[in-house]
């Protein structure tokens, strides 16, 4: 990096130092989101407000669905997250 680089890129340090810090946010998410262990403690959760008599079969059923979805489902890009879907016609 040379001495201009540097000094005409200095004023973007910050923005650069929060770009990296969201960053590495959504990696720590993401993996938090996938990981096995999070999915497993989420549906022993759903049982136990079955049991409780918290959520009814149904409700349970279908949170089990969106849980399991939202984990075999293959990661969006934040380009394909911010494209809207298309219309039917």
């Amino acid at each position: 990096m040379g001495i201009f680089t540097g000094l005409f890129g200095l004023p973007l340090a910050p923005v650069r130092g929060v770009i990296a810090l969201g960053q590495v946010i959504e990696r720590q998410v993401e993996q938090k989101l996938h990981d096995p262990a999070t999915t497993r403690r989420r549906l022993e959760e759903l049982q136990e407000a079955r049991e409780r008599g918290d959520i009814s079969a149904e409700q349970e059923r279908h949170a089990q669905r969106e849980i399991l979805q939202a984990r075999i489902a293959p990661r969006a890009t934040p380009q394909e997250s911010q494209e809207s879907p298309p219309e039917d016609g």
